[in-house]
């Protein structure tokens, strides 16, 4: 994929614990350097045929979109079935023309499963029960896995205090959450 300012604005986390996922991205939208909006919602439910989704992406905005719209229509056809609606996204992802220039990435759980899913085909089962994307993943990443490690928070105490580090840390990243929780059905 190429670099493009889409990658450089967005921090998207998912922490499962205690029964619960909680799924948080913070607010900001820029452009290079630039701060376009501080309060976007990259966080999103989604509910096919009442079956709950949440989703968060990172990337273009326009682009996660409609890789979140392929995902419902997959979820539509294969209902309560995320695992394999994800595969089949990805499948359309790695080998429509269209598709294939795509710039976003995506985090998905139906409150049991949890998923990155990348346009070169992946869809990660994270290890550790936690998953970031964006230009301040790995930021989120270190800090959610340390208090999950050393504290007994719930997951969206994780989330939400993992974020806060991330933002203090990439100037991509703000402190203005879309937090989304969903148990296990």
């Amino acid at each position: 994929m190429s670099d493009f300012p889409g990658w450089h604005g967005t921090t998207i986390i998912g922490v499962r614990r205690g029964g619960e996922v909680v799924v948080a991205g913070d607010g900001q939208v820029s452009l290079g350097q630039t701060v376009i909006k501080g309060s976007a919602r990259k966080v999103r439910r989604l509910s096919p045929g009442g079956y709950d989704v949440v989703a968060g992406f990172a990337g273009s905005t326009a682009d996660a979109f409609t890789l979140l719209e392929r995902l419902e229509t997959k979820l539509e056809a294969t209902p309560g079935q995320l695992q394999r609606a994800c595969v089949d996204l990805a499948k359309d992802w790695r080998t429509d023309k269209y598709l294939q220039k795509l710039e976003a990435m995506l985090i998905v759980t139906d409150g049991d499963q949890l998923y990155v899913i990348t346009g070169a085909g992946d869809v990660l089962e994270p290890e550790h029960d936690i998953a970031a994307i964006g230009s301040g993943g790995n930021f989120a990443l270190a800090a959610a896995r340390g208090l999950a490690e050393k504290t007994d928070l719930s997951a969206d105490d994780i989330a939400r205090k993992a974020m806060s580090i991330a933002a203090d840390i990439c100037v991509y990243t703000n402190g203005n959450l879309t937090v989304e929780k969903i148990a296990k059905s």
